[in-house]
């Protein structure tokens, strides 16, 4: 007899990693089963299963760990649970990226927040809102190191939208964690979700028709991806602010990279943590020797946000 089939979105699993990277919670993967492919994150780390001291507790997953785990998918997917159907239950990750496996698992149950919740639509869309701004919604999102200039290029770009008459806003990276990501530190699970929070409320504010101008570091690929597909095709332009280690350690005009050679700020991007650049940006800047007015018109032509609706 076959398996009754369900749908959900947010699932307990098993999960054994099996990449050399750490899992981290928040980091989005693409989950595969019964044919079915979709983006996917877990969002929570039960426990580790020890088979020799017992479930202990995790913030990130290494290499051969199995564990307890909550895992949130963009779609509801069919599904049965893994001891009534293998083929239905048991599911593959790969890497959003290289599209290498990077794990794999098995559905225990559904969570019950998948079955109550239900996206509410309304008749007012993001195309009328933006409508009747007389504008293309849009997210701008600066990405470089700390110093290379984002929060300057976003203040130059945001007065010169104000004096056309745009409608916009700018998430800066320094100005979130005093408010909606307080609670958050450097660590690589907390940037991750650091990225996340900054990358919903974007979508939240483009989809009421503003242009939101995102600066913050966002060092790894995989995170600046995991933004992306959170918006419609077109709706998220990624801006590398390029500027050289050496051109930002000269700027320093916070003192941290003096802090972080002193190794006072052990995590700091360029430092103690690597960034990755953008591989095939929508636009690169070169603040190394172009002037922030060169730079946010470049980003004007390239967009053309002023002189059209």
């Amino acid at each position: 007899m076959s398996a009754p089939l369900e749908a959900a979105d947010h699932f307990r699993a098993t999960l054994l990693w099996t990449a050399d990277a750490p899992l981290y919670v928040g980091r989005t993967v693409t989950l595969l089963l019964g044919g079915i492919e979709t983006g996917a994150v877990v969002t929570r780390i039960k426990h580790v299963v020890d088979p020799e001291q017992g479930p202990r507790p995790a913030s990130r997953l290494e290499r051969s760990d199995t564990a307890e785990v909550d895992v949130s998918t963009d779609r509801r997917i069919s599904y049965a649970p893994y001891d009534q159907s293998k083929d239905l239950g048991g599911f593959t990750l790969t890497d959003q990226l290289t599209g290498s496996v990077v794990g794999g698992g098995k559905i225990r149950y559904a969570l019950r927040r998948s079955s109550n919740i239900r996206w509410q639509h309304f008749e007012v869309t993001q195309r009328l809102r933006s409508a009747a701004k007389r504008q293309t919604a849009r997210c701008l999102w600066m990405t470089g190191l700390s110093g290379a200039g984002k929060s300057t290029l976003a203040n130059l770009l945001e007065q010169r939208l104000h004096l056309e008459g745009r409608h916009s806003y700018v998430l800066d990276g320094d100005n979130v964690r005093h408010g909606l990501n307080k609670d958050l530190g450097f660590t690589e699970d907390d940037r991750i979700e650091n990225i996340r929070r900054v990358a919903e409320v974007a979508r939240l504010m483009v989809d009421a028709g503003l242009i939101v101008i995102v600066a913050l570091i966002s060092p790894f690929r995989a995170d600046r991806a995991a933004a992306r597909r959170m918006f419609a095709e077109g709706d998220f332009v990624e801006v590398f602010v390029d500027a050289s280690i050496g051109t930002c350690e000269a700027r320093d005009t916070k003192g941290l990279y003096a802090k972080a050679r002193r190794g006072e700020l052990p995590n700091f991007t360029g430092i103690g943590s690597p960034y990755e650049p953008p591989e095939v940006p929508e636009i690169r800047v070169d603040t190394n020797a172009g002037t922030a007015a060169e730079c946010v018109a470049q980003i004007l032509r390239h967009t053309g946000m002023i002189g059209t609706a």
